[in-house]
């Protein structure tokens, strides 16, 4: 093979591959979500639970308990850690709402089974990037992904490749300096509040909004 067309084909070859990892890989439905404050407050600092369906339920009573301290606004997609459409999403959201945050609570485990979990983590600096540009005032907290009730049958989420993303969440957190509010370990000991195998009951959604109302009241500035 003469060099100019070994150089051709290792270029397209490189091309092939550098398309193969970037291009998503789409679930069957795929979504995005909003709420916020029907009439937000001026006076109140304003807070965002990013996250997937497990944050879209807890979110009204995160609401709720943080009534007279925070603005809550929600942003949940199907978009996973990995998924390279989530930055932009991020970003687009950002730019929609215009809203300046005081924190950000954030998680977004439970979806996106057709990356290794080692394509998840390595999403996970592109999603804070994405939230630090949006919000570059707020203070950040993970929130570990929460437990599921069996493993599929299907091998796509089950408790050992749970267990492995927040792991390697952990490290990047610790590298970050972005404390965790460990949902994962809370909802350990509420296994019997599951929905199915993934969601949780009003009462789960409940204890959970419960714990992350404590975390972002930590984080809030002093008045």
């Amino acid at each position: 093979m003469h060099r100019r067309h070994f150089l051709i084909a290792i270029f397209c070859f490189t091309l092939t591959a550098f398309a193969q990892t970037h291009l998503p890989i789409t679930e069957k439905i795929e979504w995005t979500w909003t709420n916020r404050p029907e009439v937000p407050q001026p006076n109140l600092p304003n807070v965002l639970l990013v996250g997937d369906s497990i944050t879209r339920g807890y979110y009204p009573a995160v609401s709720k308990e943080l009534t007279g301290v925070a603005n809550v606004y929600l942003f949940a997609t199907s978009c996973s850690s990995g998924d390279p459409r989530l930055p932009g999403q991020l970003h687009d959201y950002f730019a929609m709402m215009g809203v300046r945050f005081a924190v950000v609570h954030f998680n977004n485990g439970m979806h996106g089974w057709s990356y290794t979990e080692q394509q998840y983590a390595a999403g996970l600096p592109g999603m804070i990037a994405a939230l630090r540009d949006g919000a570059p005032q707020a203070k950040l907290i993970w929130a570990a992904t929460t437990p599921v009730l069996h493993d599929s049958t299907t091998g796509e989420f089950t408790s050992a490749r749970i267990d492995e993303r927040n792991r390697l969440a952990a490290i990047i957190m610790s590298k970050e300096n972005i404390p965790t509010d460990d949902q994962h370990a809370l909802m350990l000991q509420h296994q019997d509040m599951h929905n199915g195998d993934v969601h949780f009951t009003e009462a789960g959604s409940a204890i959970q909004a419960a714990q992350v109302a404590q975390a972002i009241r930590r984080a809030l500035p002093r008045q």
